[in-house]
């Protein structure tokens, strides 16, 4: 299993951080998902029906189903806290998965983890 500081360098290596303010929507539910995003400062908070089933900290990855096809959003993703978000499309998924395939059990575990919060929240 990667610890959260090592999937937080996979991401800090991408060109591009997205910045946050508390409050920020990362996306919404019915969204296109294009990018995965793995957050390097700060939370995100993944909310369904007005509630929030999890808050995400540094580490942590969420958004995969955007790449792997699975259709739009299925919750909303608001800043909790100020903070900075890398994201991957799946061009750059495929390549880091293919530098560091531990990533990728990451990124399942985490979207398995993710799917049960939100299957519990329905």
């Amino acid at each position: 299993m990667l610890e959260p500081a090592h999937t937080v360098e996979i991401f800090q290596k991408q060109p591009d951080l997205r910045t946050l303010k508390a409050g920020d929507a990362v996306y919404h539910e019915g969204d296109t998902a294009d990018y995965m995003y793995g957050i390097i400062e700060g939370e995100v908070e993944m909310v369904k029906h007005g509630k929030v089933y999890e808050t995400l900290k540094p580490g942590a990855v969420f958004g995969v189903g955007g790449i792997l096809g699975v259709g739009p959003r299925q919750s909303n993703a608001i800043a909790k806290t100020n903070g900075k978000l890398a994201y991957l499309e799946e061009k750059h998924f495929l390549f880091v998965v293919q530098e560091t395939p531990m990533f990728a059990i990451e990124v399942m575990r985490n979207y398995s983890n993710r799917l049960r919060h939100l299957m519990d929240a329905s």
